[in-house]
């Protein structure tokens, strides 16, 4: 009887203390007060003046958020103070990963260095950041499109009077886009056979600008047979200067992006080409990135990029060149625009 009674009272304690501390552990433990931490990401566009952009913003974020991801988008609109100020408060908000389209590739750095200082990876979206400890850095093979460009503007004209129409200097896309119609054009622009008459770089990558610098050149009566257009925003501003002098259709003229007004004027023929580039790809992929980024993971990359201080880890994705012969097998087939988009709405 004794035995049982000290055996009882045994098994009290031991039941007692075990109750007390799972007791504990529930009100101690954020595993079973709360919810994991989630991940946050910050999208910091530095503009949204070319059409794209509104895309990139939305496949992006519904990518993110399909990972179980937050996402904060800022807009600066080409004001890299302020861009800087946004970046500086989704630290301060305590994002995991800031994924930056740059307004200015080189400015924008002191506040990437800021950041990772602050234990916030970074990856540079489309556009390279200059002298900055960035963790990864995606986009399509800009040498490649520039070429692209290049090509089918001499696939139509192979010598005369050329204009080269640059992007925003503060963009190091356009070194990339130029270096690739360079590598395209050097050997007929040495022998002659292509007299490169204007080469500029467009602001902001303003219509407007472009518009000027052709109409101005036009106004001198001088002769042009070809425009290489950097994007099809530039395109529509030298297009709307050739047909001040009857000139649209009759002159060649590149882009590159795809907008929709782009492959209205492919269609109507006052635009000779543009390159895809599929955003779909590219926010899906820089999601995908991001969210392993902030897991803690070493995502897999295809090459490294210099961007004057380190050598980037980067992920590349293919262009692909668009004429009216293959409209339908590019943009349509991938749900880019559509059929009666493209062909229904009159172009400008």
């Amino acid at each position: 009887m004794k035995n049982k009674i000290i055996f009882s009272i045994a098994l009290l304690i031991i039941i007692s203390g075990t109750i007390y501390l799972i007791s504990n552990l529930l009100k101690n433990s954020s595993v079973f007060t709360q919810e994991a931490k989630p991940i946050v990401i910050g999208f910091s566009m530095g503009t949204t003046r070319e059409e794209r952009w509104f895309t990139d913003r939305d496949l992006f974020v519904k990518k993110a958020q399909e990972l179980g991801a937050l996402v904060s988008v800022t807009l600066s609109d080409y004001d890299v103070d302020k861009q800087i100020s946004q970046i500086e408060g989704l630290v301060k908000q305590g994002v995991d990963v800031i994924v930056v389209i740059p307004s200015d590739s080189q400015k924008i750095a002191p506040a990437v260095e800021a950041a990772k200082a602050a234990g916030v990876k970074i990856i540079a979206y489309d556009r390279l950041i200059k002298d900055s400890n960035l963790d990864l850095y995606i986009s399509f093979d800009n040498v490649k499109v520039g070429q692209m460009e290049a090509q089918n503007i001499l696939d139509v004209v192979d010598k005369g009077h050329f204009a080269y129409i640059g992007g925003s200097p503060d963009d190091n896309n356009s070194v990339l886009l130029k270096d690739g119609s360079m590598k395209v054009l050097a050997d007929k622009i040495e022998s002659g056979d292509i007299d490169l008459v204007i080469d500029e770089p467009t602001p902001n990558w303003d219509p407007e600008e472009a518009y000027k610098t052709i109409k101005n050149y036009l106004k001198s009566g001088k002769k042009l047979d070809a425009v290489i257009a950097s994007n099809d925003g530039t395109a529509s501003g030298v297009i709307r200067a050739l047909a001040e002098f009857n000139l649209d259709g009759k002159i060649p003229v590149s882009g590159q992006d795809a907008e929709l007004s782009a492959l209205q004027r492919i269609v109507a023929g006052t635009q000779t080409c543009t390159v895809y580039k599929p955003i779909t790809d590219l926010a899906n992929k820089a999601a995908e990135l991001a969210v392993a980024l902030a897991r803690g993971l070493n995502p897999e990359t295809v090459t490294f990029t210099d961007n004057g201080k380190i050598q980037v880890p980067s992920y590349f994705l293919e262009p692909i060149a668009v004429t009216q012969n293959n409209l339908n097998d590019t943009v349509i087939k991938d749900g880019f625009h559509t059929y009666n988009e493209i062909y229904q709405t009159p172009a400008k």
